[in-house]
């Protein structure tokens, strides 16, 4: 039995449709409303919430291994209950920023996130991710109504991952043997800067997105309503005030774990341009 957790969000949706297409299994999804997921057909759905570690009591009984991302509920006590359960082998989504800032708040959670896993006597496989795709959805809004897109940073580069790649190379860590024990810095295939994400965006919905680069107070304003103050800037400072060549560095590791190349941002705006199509709008057939 294979649990997947955060089954519904970025990584663990895609994930659960290449464990359900390799046949793997069986498996098991966690969410917090059962009534509102759609899981591919097989798939058993378990009602639950990481932030309530004690109701996860269902989803962890009978399963052999875990898909987790870090930081979304009280990890010691998921990773405790996990242990308790049974569980042989947890696959964890932490970030690459253990490595590349290991200073900075978010990052020395993670690590500790990664440590009481590998002490917990569980087989571990821990991935490090980079600056996700996805986080382009937060100018989804602005570019559905034909506003600037403004972000900081504009012209730096990181090598961006798309979220299914990640899940790939998580669908391999639980599936195949030869990963318990190892650590994955994963990247995209080349950096690509916030202009050029936006302007990706725009070919992908077929019409010009207007972009201003803004500096970084004024980014920290906003973030911090919508992230909060540390978040911000640990945010900012990873993507600008303290950029350096471990963050910058691209990495095979995805086509080395899938056999197959990291996906580039605009096959990630390809795939997710309804997302920012004004209401109404249809691509040119």
């Amino acid at each position: 039995m294979i649990l997947v957790t955060g089954a519904t969000g970025n990584i663990g949706s895609a994930l659960l449709r290449e464990l359900y297409a390799q046949g793997a299994g069986p498996l098991r999804a966690l969410t917090r409303d059962v009534s509102r997921a759609a899981f591919p057909a097989g798939v058993e759905a378990v009602e639950g919430d990481l932030a309530v570690p004690e109701s996860l009591e269902p989803a962890l009984a009978g399963a052999r291994s875990l898909f987790l991302p870090s930081r979304v509920g009280p990890d010691a006590e998921i990773i405790a209950a996990a242990r308790l359960a049974g569980v042989e082998h947890v696959v964890l989504v932490s970030s690459i920023t253990v490595l590349t800032h290991p200073h900075l708040g978010p990052a020395a959670e993670n690590q500790a996130v990664e440590r009481l896993l590998k002490d917990s006597g569980m087989d571990w496989t821990v991935l490090r991710p980079t600056q996700f795709a996805s986080n382009a959805l937060m100018w989804a809004a602005s570019i559905r109504s034909g506003d600037t897109v403004r972000a900081p940073f504009a012209d730096t580069g990181l090598p961006t991952i798309h979220p299914g790649d990640i899940a790939s190379v998580a669908r391999v860590a639980l599936t195949e043997p030869g990963h318990r024990g190892r650590t994955y810095a994963l990247t995209g295939p080349e950096p690509v800067s916030a202009r050029q994400q936006v302007a990706a965006i725009g070919t992908a919905i077929e019409r010009e997105v207007p972009f201003a680069g803004i500096g970084r107070q004024e980014a920290r304003a906003w973030m911090a309503e919508v992230f909060g103050a540390e978040a911000a800037d640990a945010v900012l400072d990873v993507t600008g005030g303290d950029v350096n060549d471990e963050l910058l560095a691209v990495r095979d590791s995805v086509r080395h774990l899938t056999g197959r190349p990291a996906r580039p941002f605009r096959q990630w705006a390809a795939d997710h341009a309804d997302a920012f199509r004004r209401a109404g709008a249809h691509p040119h057939l």
